[in-house]
C-alpha cells in the first residue's frame, strides 16, 4: 500500500504546538488578557494528549506492517533517534549555556541541575527517575515517547491487527483510554496533567497505543464518509460531556481519539483547508516550535523583561515572533540536516552489512 500523505494531520500538529506555546505564555500576560482567555489557554497542556495519539497513529501507519521483518526494529529505532534526538540535544546545549552563564554571574540556576543532565540526554528523564520537570520542561513528552518507541517493535509482533474484527479493534482503542482514566482517578487526579513525573509515561503509552489501533481502523474506513461523520459526532459529544461535567481524564482522550480519526478519514479529500502550504509548513516545524519555545521564553525574560509576571503585549508579540523565526531556523539548519546525516550513515552501514552477509556467488 502506498504511503498515505495525510497532510492535514501535520497541519493540526502545528496548531496544537502553538497551543502549548500560549499555555506557557498565558500567566505572564494575565494582567492584560481577559480572564476567560487565560482560562482557555490554561488547557493548552492537553495538546500533548493529541500529540501522543497522533504519534501512535502515524508510527503504526508507517511502520506497523514492516516491524515484523528481520532488522526492521533496529532500523525503526535509528530513524526515530534521527528524528527526535539531535534537536533535543541542541536545546539541552542551549540550556546548559544559559545555566553556566547564570552561575558565572552569581545567580542560581535551580532549573538546570547538572547531576541529572545525562538522563535528559538519554531521553530517560521522565521514566520515574526524577521527581520534577527540569531543564527543558516540554521534553518530558519526548522522554515518554522514546519509551513508547522502544516498546513498539515488540508490540508489533503481538498485535496482528489485520486479522481482527472491527469491533475488536474499536475495543482495543478504547481500553487503553479507560485504563488511563482509572489510573488517574485512583490517584485522585482530576486533570490529565496530574503529576507528570509519575503519570507522564502512563499517559503517553496508553494514548500512543490507542493511536496505533486508530491507524488500523483508518485503513478500514479510509473513504467511508459515514464513519467520518460518526467520528465527528462522537468527538463533539465527548467534548460536550466534558463541558457538562464528565471527567477530563475520560472525556478529552476519547474526544481527541474520535476527532483524530475523523480528520484522518477526511484528510485525502480535495481542497481540504488543512492541507494548505502555509499551515502545513507550520506543522512541519512544529517539533522545533514545541521543543524550543520554553527555553526561548526563559532566555527572553532574562534579557528583555523586567517583570516576568507581567509581560506587555508588545514584548509578548516579539517573543511569539522569535519562536516562529527560531522554529524555521532550527528546522532548516538543525533538525532536517541532522536527520538526513544520521540516516545516510545508517543506510550506508546497513548496505555494507548486507553485502558482507550475502552468500558468495558460485563460479
Amino acid at each position: 500500500m502506498r504511503r498515505p500523505e495525510l497532510n492535514p494531520l501535520t497541519s493540526v500538529r502545528g496548531l496544537f504546538a502553538w497551543m502549548v506555546v500560549l499555555y506557557h505564555l498565558r500567566l505572564a500576560c494575565a494582567g492584560w488578557l481577559e480572564p476567560g482567555v487565560v482560562a482557555v489557554l490554561a488547557k493548552g497542556y492537553l495538546a500533548v494528549d493529541f500529540f501522543f495519539l497522533l504519534s501512535g497513529f502515524v508510527i503504526w501507519l508507517n511502520y506497523g506492517e514492516r516491524l515484523g521483518r528481520r532488522g526492521a526494529g533496529t532500523d525503526f529505532l535509528v530513524r526515530r533517534i534521527a528524528r527526535v534526538w539531535p534537536l533535543h540535544a541542541v536545546m539541552l546545549a542551549f540550556a546548559a549555556a544559559m545555566a553556566l552563564l547564570l552561575l558565572a554571574t552569581g545567580r542560581p540556576a535551580p532549573r538546570f541541575p547538572f547531576a541529572v543532565l545525562p538522563l535528559h540526554l538519554a531521553m530517560m528523564q521522565d521514566w520515574g527517575l526524577t521527581d520534577a520537570l527540569m531543564w527543558n520542561d516540554p521534553a518530558w513528552s519526548i522522554s515518554c515517547e522514546w519509551a513508547a518507541y522502544l516498546l513498539t517493535p515488540l508490540v508489533a509482533l503481538l498485535l496482528p491487527a489485520k486479522r481482527q474484527p472491527t469491533a475488536v479493534l474499536m475495543a482495543a482503542a478504547a481500553v487503553p483510554l479507560l485504563a488511563l482514566h482509572i489510573a488517574l482517578t485512583h490517584a485522585g487526579a482530576t486533570t490529565l496533567g496530574f503529576d507528570i513525573s509519575r503519570f507522564g509515561p502512563v499517559r503517553c503509552l496508553t494514548e500512543f497505543s490507542c493511536g496505533a489501533v486508530l491507524s488500523a481502523l483508518w485503513r478500514r474506513w479510509r473513504h467511508d464518509w459515514l464513519a467520518e461523520a460518526s467520528c465527528w459526532i462522537a468527538g463533539a459529544a465527548a467534548l460536550l460531556g466534558w463541558w457538562a461535567g464528565v471527567a477530563e481524564t475520560l472525556a478529552v482522550p476519547f474526544a481527541f481519539a474520535s476527532l483524530l480519526l475523523a480528520l484522518a478519514i477526511g484528510a485525502e479529500r480535495p481542497r481540504n483547508l488543512l492541507a494548505g502550504r502555509a499551515i502545513h509548513f507550520l506543522g512541519e516545524i512544529s517539533y522545533a516550535t514545541y521543543l524550543s519555545h520554553f527555553l526561548l521564553f526563559f532566555a527572553f525574560k532574562l534579557a528583555f523583561v523586567r517583570d516576568a509576571g507581567n509581560v506587555p503585549p508588545v514584548q509578548a508579540a516579539a517573543y511569539l515572533a522569535l519562536v516562529l523565526v527560531a522554529s524555521v531556523a532550527l528546522y532548516t539548519l538543525v533538525e532536517r540536516p541532522a536527520q538526513r546525516m544520521i540516516l545516510r550513515r545508517w543506510t550506508r552501514r546497513a548496505r555494507r552489512d548486507e553485502a558482507m552477509l550475502a552468500p558468495a556467488q558460485p563460479g
